[in-house]
């Protein structure tokens, strides 16, 4: 199935929303920095629970703030 993982914006949203830093939006998730810092250089793909988590923090659904396989970044 290849190496596809699951991209995600969440780094130019956080700079759209008030330059959010990584500890706020990981407190809104109850994850720790590590974990936002990791997603958002793309080496971790968020359990479905921890995306249902996050995107809230930013109100906005799903499809805005992940993505899957290959996609130009808006």
């Amino acid at each position: 199935m290849g190496n596809k993982l699951v991209g995600n914006h969440i780094r130019r949203l956080r700079f759209d929303h008030n330059e959010m830093t990584q500890q706020q939006l990981a407190d809104k998730a109850g994850v720790t920095r590590q974990t936002i810092v990791a997603l958002e250089k793309g080496n971790y793909s968020p359990s479905l629970e921890l995306a249902f988590r996050i995107a809230p923090a930013f109100n906005l659904p799903l499809e805005e703030v992940f993505f899957y396989g290959d996609h130009t970044k808006k």
